[in-house]
Formats: structure tokens, C-alpha cells, sequence
């Protein structure tokens, strides 16, 4: 419940098939500061990029994880400020799974924080964005970017399937050694 690091591996993967390495480029998480959210949070670290968080105040991530790397990860809750100049805009759902008494709640607070053609163009003119999937169409991403011919979205969702694969090799081969 906590992280999505497999996902995350396959975000890095997609970025870098496409742009080159994530190193110093702006991300910008928009939505639930959830697990995928987390993820991109230590990710920001390991990977040296600054990420911008663009949520409402009642779903920012947890505090003790964006404390450990005040230099990489800052909040922004004006989600077109926080996207200007983005490289990579990434979201997820509203209401994961567990959280279906939440759905209307959760898609009155967040509303302001889809993923569209209008946030994008505050974005760098070849920022990708992404969405790890399952999405709800007209709620966290608009259904004209998911069904966008330039989208990475089904690139992304393939290289889950090769992330962890190359995952799972690296964890057998360090336990033979």
C-alpha cells in the first residue's frame, strides 16, 4: 500500500526510451499523494530530478517521506504553477482499490487536478505524460490524451512486463553470487 516501485521502474524505463536520462529534469506528480506518488518521491532521489507535487492539502503524501529530501521534492497545489516547465507529468486514479466508499469524495476534492490538454500546455512543448493504469477516462486523465496517438501510456504498461523481468533477473542472479 505504501510504494509502487515495480511501476516505478517501468515509468523510468518509458522516460528514458523516450527523452534520454530523467537527471535533472522537472517531474510533476498531479492527484492522491498514494503509493505511485511515494514511489516518485524516493525516486526523485535516486534518479536526481526535482519532482513537484500538485495535490489538495488532504491528499499530500506522507510528511516524514517528503522531509527526507527537501532539496528534490517540494509541493505546489496550483496544479498549472506546478506544471510549467515540466518534462514528465504523471498521475493514477482517484480511488484505488479499498477506497471505493471514498469515490465521491475523492472525485469532488481532486477535480482541479486532471491530466489535460490545457494543464499540458503549461508543461515543456515535448513533456510526456503517464498514467501506470487502470484509468478512469474524464477523472484523473482526459479520454483525448489517453486515446492520443503520441500518448507513452501503452509503452509505459508494456515495460512493466519488462521491468520485472529484469528485476526478477537481477534479484536470482545476486542470490546465486
Amino acid at each position: 500500500d505504501d510504494f509502487h516501485p515495480c511501476q516505478l521502474l517501468a515509468d523510468m524505463q518509458t522516460f528514458v526510451e523516450h527523452r534520454g536520462s530523467i537527471q535533472g529534469k522537472k517531474v510533476v506528480w498531479v492527484g492522491d499523494g498514494n503509493n505511485m506518488c511515494a514511489s516518485y518521491i524516493n525516486a526523485a532521489n535516486q534518479f536526481d530530478f526535482e519532482l513537484v507535487i500538485s495535490s489538495p492539502t488532504s491528499f499530500e503524501p506522507d510528511g516524514e517521506l517528503l522531509n527526507r529530501y527537501p532539496e528534490r521534492v517540494r509541493l505546489e497545489v496550483d496544479v498549472n504553477e506546478a506544471v510549467k516547465g515540466a518534462h514528465l507529468v504523471v498521475t493514477d486514479v482517484w480511488a484505488s482499490m479499498g477506497q471505493e466508499e471514498e469515490k465521491a469524495e475523492r472525485r469532488r476534492e481532486l477535480a482541479g487536478y486532471q491530466i489535460n490538454s490545457a494543464l499540458m500546455a503549461h508543461a515543456n512543448p515535448d513533456a510526456l505524460y503517464m498514467h501506470c493504469l487502470p484509468a478512469k477516462r474524464g477523472e484523473e486523465i482526459s479520454a483525448e490524451l489517453m486515446d492520443n496517438p503520441k500518448t507513452v501510456i501503452w509503452d509505459e504498461a508494456e515495460n512493466r512486463l519488462h521491468a520485472q523481468k529484469a528485476l526478477m533477473e537481477f534479484l536470482l542472479l545476486e542470490a546465486r553470487a
